[in-house]
């Protein structure tokens, strides 16, 4: 079975979230793309870095996700978007990174 990175599946799942809403014009669609990657990431990051490290960046997913709404009323919706997916995928990869060393 291929594994896709923990770091991706997030960063993907807040860009294709926001871009099947956004293209659809039907926004339970893009939530369900954003819980879909959400939940691949998740049990990554639990397989990889345990349970805490999971459910932190699990909030962080969830965080990054309502931030972006905020954030887009300064920035724009794509800049915030891929701003916030960028914070995930960094710290997704920097638990999971650290995870794997241990």
């Amino acid at each position: 079975m291929v594994r896709i990175p923990a770091a991706a599946a997030a960063a993907s799942g807040l860009v294709g979230g926001y871009g099947v809403a956004r293209w659809t014009r039907k926004r339970p669609l893009g939530g369900v793309a954003l819980a879909a990657a959400g939940s691949l990431a998740a049990y990554e990051w639990h397989r990889q870095a345990g349970p805490r490290a999971a459910a932190g960046l699990t909030v962080a997913y969830v965080a990054a996700f309502a931030g972006s709404h905020p954030l887009a009323k300064k920035v724009g919706a794509w800049p915030a978007v891929f701003a916030v997916a960028g914070g995930v995928a960094a710290a997704s990869w920097a638990v999971t990174r650290r995870g794997a060393n241990d």
